[in-house]
């Protein structure tokens, strides 16, 4: 018993320090690659390191250098593929600078929602947060002025007062309406309208929020090319951005009968609902309906008729606020800063 229990006694750098006959201090230094000392004595502690089986507390190492070695990334929901993917990215992007990642979700518009984790947040385990905003949470100023280093990503606003690091979304949706006009389409329908309480006028002057933004760039293009956007076209989905949503909204454009030979989709879930309706009502694609979404999750390449989208540009979102955030961590950066990219069209086989 006493023999199993010796084995599985964490060795100690003081065990290494004994048994290499040197200081503490060499010791540590040997570990860090610091310090002078002769090469046969670096080369006897090492010996020892391995010999013994020495392994860094790195909590312990992380306490000393005033920091845990984790952030927390913080999503409304890890349900949608935009949001898993964007964990993902940022897990790997972490990793390769030595870093750990907590994620956790809150509920939105809830007691227990984003002001909450927020005001909860223990320094003591991580070191700062990633804030994926959501789209009904009711955010406040004051809830941003963290004492603790925060980066919001997403499609609402920071006042300025954070790090917000998010995609041009009135430009993606400008680009994603002219491409099916540049394509032969000449009216709109688009999928995953919100709000149901505004005209075009309001909302055309949308200043956060995914849909909102998205229309508002639809809104504007077709302003540009001088092309009136229906509002009997608008397919309202509330807050469900789900592929049966996408159908259902879609079907009832259809059944609506007024003429539409484009679907702007607002994300990629709404656009597979909406092709699965267009295919169901025998309704080509694309030659009597072009369909283009938003994010480009991996089943949009794979459908039996894949889908044009637009880049949700994740491989640059996510290590573009893992670098934010490790730069408010070690004191680098110290100013908010409102930084933006523009997205792309992937085109395949649902437009012209």
């Amino acid at each position: 018993m006493d023999g199993a229990n010796q084995e599985r006694k964490r060795v100690t750098l003081r065990d290494v320090a004994q048994e290499a006959g040197v200081s503490l201090k060499t010791a540590s230094n040997v570990i860090n690659g610091s310090g002078r000392m002769s090469e046969q004595t670096r080369l006897r502690v090492q010996e020892v390191i391995e010999r013994l089986g020495y392994r860094v507390n790195m909590a312990a190492r992380n306490l000393s250098r005033n920091h845990t070695g984790f952030i927390t990334l913080a999503v409304p929901s890890l349900t949608p593929p935009y949001l898993a993917e964007l964990a993902n990215r940022v897990i790997d992007t972490a990793r390769q600078k030595d870093y750990s990642v907590y994620v956790t979700t809150y509920a939105e518009g809830s007691a227990q929602g984003a002001k909450k984790l927020l005001e909860d947040f223990n320094t003591t385990v991580s070191d700062g947060m990633i804030l994926s905003m959501s789209e009904v949470e009711d955010f406040k100023p004051e809830y941003l002025k963290t004492s603790y280093p925060l980066v919001c990503v997403g499609a609402r606003t920071t006042w300025g007062i954070a790090d917000h690091v998010t995609l041009d979304d009135v430009r993606a949706a400008a680009l994603a309406a002219g491409y099916l006009f540049d394509h032969g389409a000449q009216h709109l329908a688009v999928v995953g309208v919100r709000d149901d309480r505004h005209d075009l006028v309001t909302m055309a002057k949308a200043s956060e929020g995914n849909a909102q933004l998205r229309l508002r760039g639809i809104i504007e293009e077709c302003h540009r090319r001088g092309v009136e956007l229906d509002e009997r076209l608008l397919g309202r989905t509330g807050q469900d951005w789900s592929i049966g949503s996408g159908y259902r909204v879609t079907e009832r454009l259809i059944s609506g009968n007024i003429p539409f030979d484009g679907i702007v989709a607002l994300n990629d879930q709404l656009a597979i609902g909406a092709i699965s309706a267009l295919s169901a009502y025998g309704i080509e694609i694309p030659e009597q309906v072009q369909v283009i979404g938003f994010d480009n999750i991996e089943e949009a390449e794979y459908l039996q008729t894949p889908l044009t989208t637009m880049d949700s540009r994740l491989e640059w979102t996510a290590p573009t606020a893992v670098d934010r955030i490790l730069g408010r961590i070690r004191g680098t950066i110290t100013e908010p800063e409102l930084i933006t990219v523009e997205s792309r069209v992937i085109a395949r086989a649902s437009t012209r």
